[in-house]
């Protein structure tokens, strides 16, 4: 399975923290990010792609341990 990291846009207040990337199936981000339709990170978040993340940019922790488990 082919994944890349993207951000879930904050729906809380400013104050809650960074923004979080999360990994999705990379087949659904030019869909999401071109027609508005809503991807479903690893997590089970779902989201439209809005933003590419940058390198060091945080990543949803729930994200990252399913993403590593499916590699070993």
């Amino acid at each position: 399975m082919s994944t890349q990291i993207l951000e879930r846009p904050e729906t809380k207040d400013a104050d809650t923290g960074p923004e979080m990337f999360h990994y999705v199936r990379k087949e659904k981000i030019a869909e999401s990010a071109v027609m508005g339709t809503f991807v479903v990170a690893l997590c089970g978040e779902k989201f439209p792609v809005t933003k590419s993340p940058k390198p060091g940019s945080p990543v949803c922790p729930q994200c990252k341990e399913i993403y590593e488990s499916m590699q070993g």
